[in-house]
């Protein structure tokens, strides 16, 4: 049984193989790898249907999750299993596909199925290998040839290095096609509603309160109104706006307790209010309102539009949609 430092020592050595096995594929995609990777880019762009990963062992669990990124990213992918497809699951496959086929060694049996559909119906197949002269090299339009690299198992035999090597080859593509389809953040949101994820891309304003609900009060008014205003609304803050709708600054309820004193009702707000509000726009994203919120210690945030206040955010409403 490891002792606790042998422990740390063994997973330090394990990271630092795999960290060796990135820096190889780093340097190979600056030589002879970046001209295939980036004709795979291309070829997966044009695709007119979607992009099948196939694989088996523990490729095949990598190719599941690249196919998963892939769809996650706006490039429409699924993950078809190479025993399977011998078994109906060809039938998955049109010809308006492209398909990455994931195998270390390049000779896994079970992808033979796959290469012979690929071949037949012409169907461009993108191997990720490190089998310069495998079958599946052999077979495959495109080869991205992975270099050859030391497992982090002692014996060399559990698949971690090649792994981690497949794996971050698929974030690459992912990544490349979504930037060269220009996919934002408001697509990605679209594929992710759920979660911490989603609400994290939740614009300003599909939350703000708008309208009447908006403590606002002129500049001029009596603190007596302003007080009013803040009970009104619920939001703990009023903000104060120019004759031209502008917003001149806000009262929040640190405000009043700083200037409580016996004629705080005679003065006017313009004595009262932070002249230099923080706000930020409707097409922000929640979770940078949420950012600017915990800086600031605020509880609300006001939307503007050309400096006019047109809504209002509460700490509450970012708990409310799951940001925080």
């Amino acid at each position: 049984m490891l002792t606790r430092p042998s422990a740390m020592q063994s997973a330090l050595r394990t990271l630092g193989t795999e960290r060796g096995g990135l820096d190889a594929l780093s340097e190979a995609l600056q030589n002879g790898l970046g001209k295939p990777f980036a004709e795979a880019v291309d070829t997966l762009h044009g695709v007119g249907g979607r992009v099948i990963v196939s694989g088996v062992g523990k490729s095949g669990h990598i190719a599941r999750k690249i196919a998963a990124t892939l769809a996650s990213t706006g490039t429409p992918a699924y993950f078809v299993h190479a025993a399977e497809a011998n078994h109906g699951d060809l039938g998955m496959i049109t010809r308006q596909d492209a398909i990455i086929c994931l195998s270390w060694s390049g000779e896994a049996q079970e992808l033979g199925g796959v290469i012979s559909y690929a071949k037949r119906f012409s169907i461009p197949l993108i191997a990720i290998t490190a089998g310069a002269t495998s079958a599946l090299a052999r077979e495959a339009s495109i080869v991205l040839l992975l270099p050859r690299a030391e497992e982090a198992c002692p014996h060399g035999l559990a698949p971690t290095t090649s792994s981690v090597m497949q794996l971050a080859i698929g974030d690459a593509l992912a990544v490349a096609l979504l930037e060269t389809r220009g996919f934002t953040a408001d697509d990605f949101r679209d594929f992710h509603p759920g979660g911490k994820l989603g609400a994290s891309l939740t614009r300003v304003g599909d939350i703000m309160h708008t309208g009447e609900r908006i403590p606002l009060v002129p500049a001029g008014a009596s603190m007596r109104d302003a007080i009013v205003r803040i009970s009104q609304k619920g939001f703990g803050c009023v903000g104060i706006v120019r004759e031209d709708g502008r917003l001149a600054g806000i009262i929040t309820d640190g405000d009043l307790r700083r200037h409580m004193q016996s004629d705080l009702l005679a003065m006017r707000v313009d004595d009262v209010m932070t002249s230099t509000p923080k706000t930020i726009t409707a097409d922000a994203l929640a979770a940078t309102a949420l950012t600017i919120v915990n800086d600031a210690a605020i509880t609300a945030l006001m939307i503007v539009e050309d400096d006019r206040p047109v809504g209002i955010v509460h700490l509450h409403d970012l708990l409310r949609v799951g940001v925080a």
